[in-house]
């Protein structure tokens, strides 16, 4: 996913009510105060260029955000870029999520604190970048409310490493090759509204239960929830793929993203082969 960095400054953000899950009034008139904070951390320039920077959302005690795919329930994270400036390329690294329960429903995402490293690439060397736009999420504790956070800062080319960024991009999933995957392959069959998608990951154990997460890579597409077993040196994942505009579902494999998480280790697949 793409996404265009931020630097050294912190809003405190004002909810937007109307549209929260399962809120009322009343509930809303408790939130705390210093429910969500956004940080903008530089991170300053790469020996390539580029520059680092992260978004670091900062949430009160007990609430949690949620990962780029959030589960069976919760709002995942939007991003509008808009009048940023010099700007050509910006990469996203997510941090392997934590696995949350709740009444039945698992969901994925951060509690208390959400770090996102970015790698910006400017359309031209040695001008100034500004990032200008804003980032929606979710808030969730008993209530789940959504929020707005606008930003315009020109981000610090001198800025020396910052340790927040640092550890974000250390808890980043293995790459397929760091975790021992030996191949990855993708069985499709059309369902009723859908593609049925059979992921068969020949790997290591995660550690302990390994959670998969199947996404198609693709605007048009929208995914189910994965169910994941173990057959010995192999992981079964299964998903169903949907149109989000009710046209055919054409499904490219060079684009699924398949996530591992396990106790140990997250392992991030990218692509599949024929099944």
């Amino acid at each position: 996913m793409r996404f265009t960095p931020l630097s050294a400054l912190t809003f405190v953000v004002g909810l937007t009510l109307a549209t929260a899950m399962t809120v009322s009034v009343a509930q809303a008139q408790n939130l705390p105060d210093d429910l969500v904070r956004l940080d903008i951390l530089d991170g300053g320039e790469t020996k390539d260029g580029t520059l680092l920077g992260a978004v670091r959302v900062t949430l009160s005690d007990g609430w949690k955000t949620y990962w780029r795919t959030p589960g069976d329930a919760g709002i995942p994270p939007s991003f509008s870029w808009q009048g940023s400036q010099n700007v050509a390329n910006v990469e996203i690294t997510w941090p392997a999520p934590e696995v949350f329960l709740t009444s039945g429903y698992q969901t994925l995402g951060y509690h208390d604190q959400m770090v996102l490293p970015v790698e910006i690439t400017p359309q031209r060397t040695g001008e100034p970048v500004t990032l200008k736009g804003r980032v929606g999420i979710g808030i969730c504790r008993e209530v789940c409310v959504p929020s707005q956070l606008s930003f315009d800062h020109t981000l610090d080319t001198s800025a020396k490493r910052n340790p927040a960024i640092l550890a974000a991009l250390a808890s980043r999933p293995f790459s397929a090759r760091e975790g021992g995957v030996k191949s990855a392959t993708c069985r499709l069959s059309p369902t009723e509204y859908g593609m049925k998608v059979t992921a068969n990951i020949t790997m290591p154990s995660a550690g302990g239960t390994e959670i998969a997460v199947i996404e198609p890579g693709s605007p048009y597409l929208q995914a189910g929830n994965t169910q994941a077993r173990r057959e010995g040196r192999v992981l079964v994942a299964e998903t169903e793929f949907y149109s989000v505009d009710d046209s055919l579902v054409a499904v490219d494999r060079s684009a699924v993203r398949i996530t591992v998480l396990g106790q140990s280790h997250a392992v991030d697949i990218q692509g599949c082969t024929t099944g």
